[in-house]
This record gives structure tokens, sequence and C-alpha cells, in this order.
């Protein structure tokens, strides 16, 4: 295979420019293909390496589609890894883009889009293994009678779990499975992102900005359709004691999702925070001001209350999943952070956003 520079896209569909190459193999048509896959990636060479071996195993025509990847993280060892991948099978183009600005996998999709030649934009994840069918099984369903009116589908997503009960994030991640537009397998034509300009750079984390654009195409391009034949296999990654810790700062983009869609949001996609957690927030605040003020008693009920509603937190944690010493000691311990956390960071949202919701 040969390596060639390209540009990122054409300068009529956004304002930014990237840094890109194309890697293609020289037998390959210049011809538009049917389809552009798009692929962030973020310092997970060896996960983009197993999505692009499924994605070039894919049971459709090579020249039908091409391969974008967006490096967030602009990351050399990656860049290493597409070239060493193109130069060793024959593929459909493989393109690697970095963005010129910006951050987050909104900002990485908007990259590959916008550099995308297909009329059809597949969206997919680094850490995901879309089946042979996957890209053939998505543009049939567009192509045919129901899809034929729809801006966008979305597809099956399987997160296969060992013969076990789960861990607290194996469940989460499990959730995949039950959502009605993730970007992890998603077909949206060209056209209607266009139409809607792409995804909200705002949504600087990998949450909610599907949800988003979602909306945006029911409400201003067309129907959003589904293709269950369309499956992208998820496993679940291994990730740090704690990890619920840092996912609270999702919270803060709930706020901008309502913001943009409350009737939406509370009619599809609301995630209302639980009343334990305000109640545990206040409690043990509470006990601190009695504590100081020296109302011992009444400072001691409130501890033990707030003490009461982790532990049920915890337990309803623990219900259906491992009960492994180190999963349930960290099911105890995340339990005492997780409502100052999400509390924290769904009021920071709310303010910064400028909206009071639930």
């Amino acid at each position: 295979m040969t390596m060639t520079t390209t540009a990122a896209h054409d300068a009529h569909d956004a304002p930014a420019a990237a840094d890109g190459a194309t890697l293609a193999a020289a037998s390959i048509s210049t011809a538009p293909p049917r389809v552009s896959v798009v692929v962030p990636t973020y310092r997970r060479p060896e996960l983009l390496l197993r999505c692009l071996q499924a994605l070039l195993a894919q049971d459709l025509p090579p020249e039908h589609f091409e391969i974008v990847v967006v490096d967030d993280a602009r990351c050399d060892w990656t860049q290493t890894v597409m070239r060493a991948l193109a130069a060793e099978l024959p593929a459909p183009t493989l393109r690697y883009l970095r963005p010129a600005q910006g951050r987050g996998p909104a900002t990485a999709r908007n990259t590959g889009w916008r550099a995308a030649r297909g009329p059809v934009i597949a969206f997919t994840d680094d850490d995901t293994i879309p089946t042979p069918e996957w890209l053939s099984a998505g543009l049939a369903a567009l192509d045919g009678d129901n899809g034929g009116s729809c801006a966008a589908l979305a597809g099956r997503v399987v997160v296969p779990l060992a013969g076990r009960p789960p861990t607290d994030h194996e469940r989460m991640t499990q959730g995949l499975e039950h959502c009605e537009f993730v970007t992890a397998n998603a077909f949206v034509r060209r056209q209607a992102l266009l139409q809607v300009q792409g995804f909200d750079e705002r949504f600087t984390r990998a949450w909610r900005e599907d949800s988003d654009l979602q909306f945006r195409l029911l409400d201003e391009v067309g129907p959003v359709g589904r293709c269950d034949r369309a499956v992208v296999t998820h496993p679940v990654r291994r990730e740090p004691w704690g990890v619920s810790l840092r996912q609270q700062k999702n919270a803060f983009f709930e706020a901008l999702l309502y913001a943009k869609h409350p009737r939406r949001y509370r009619t599809q996609a609301g995630v209302p925070i639980p009343a334990s957690y305000y109640a545990i927030v206040a409690l043990t605040f509470g006990a601190a001001v009695l504590a100081v003020a020296d109302i011992v008693g009444s400072a001691v009920v409130c501890a033990l209350l707030a003490l009461v509603l982790v532990a049920r937190f915890a337990l309803r944690r623990l219900r259906g999943t491992s009960h492994e010493p180190g999963h349930v000691l960290e099911m105890f311990a995340t339990a005492a952070v997780i409502p100052f956390l999400s509390v924290y960071w769904r009021l920071r949202g709310a303010l910064h956003f400028r909206v009071w919701f639930y």
C-alpha cells in the first residue's frame, strides 16, 4: 500500500481543519464509497486494531466503503498501528485524521464525517467489534421501504458477559443494549448531518452527545429508525477501581441535554437523580452543622440516617452483581462518595447552562 497526504475535509463543510493522511490500496477505486465508517479513538491502539480488523472483514466489497479513524489524542503510536495495518493487508481506503482543535468524541466524530466521502456515515467506537454483516445490513435497511424515509438508523449493540454475576461497571455497560440510539452503532445520512451541523461539541465527554444528535434529527430532519440485523459487539473494558466516581461528571451534561430538549428529556431520556442522594448530602451537612453547634444528639441521628441510606444504596448496587470481596468493598466505599459528586456535577451543570431540572 502507498501513503499519500490528503485534506481532512472540504472547506465548505466545516470551518476547522484537521491534520490527515490517507492509507489506501492502489487497486481501490477513487469513486466515492457507498458508506464511510467513522471511528474516533483515544490512546487505545490495541482495541482500535481489533475494531479495524473486524471492519476489514466486512462482507461488503472493499470499494464500497472507507474507514476514517480520528485520533482525538493525536497519538503517534496510534498512527503507527494504522500504518502497519495498511502495509499488511489489502483494505478499503483507510484515513487517519487528527482534529485541528478541540477535544472529545463529538469533536472527533465531526472531524470524521466532514472528511468522509460517502453519502452514509456509519459510526462506531474503537472498542467495538462489528459483525461481518454490519455495514451491508445497515445499508440494506436504509435502502429498504421502511428505512428510505429515515434520516438515521440505530443498530443493535451486544455486550457479552462472562458466565458469572457481573460487576457494577459491567452491568452499567450492558445498558448500551437497551439504548434507543448510540454512536457505537449508528448509520446517519451525510445530508442529515449537514442539515443539523453535526454533533454539539459542547459535549466534551462520551455522554449524551448521541441523544442530542438523535433529538435534533427527529425534530429537524426526519425519523430515526432501527436495524437489529446491524450488530456490533461491545466487550466490557477493564477499568480501574472506583470508575463509578469518575462517571459522575456525566451529570454535568445531563443539564445541557435538558436545556436543549426539555420535553424529550422528560419523556425519553431523563435520568432523575435519586432523592436519597440529596438526603445523604443534606443529612451529612446537617450533622456537621449540629455538631459545631454542640447539638450532639441530633448530629448523631443525622449521621446515622445518612449511613443507613449509604448502606441501602450500596446493597442495591450489589443486588444481582458480583459479591467478590474487592467488589463489595468498592461498592460500599464509592456509595459514600457518589451522592456528593453526583449532586455537585448536576448543580454545576444547572448553573453553567442556566437551567433548573430534576
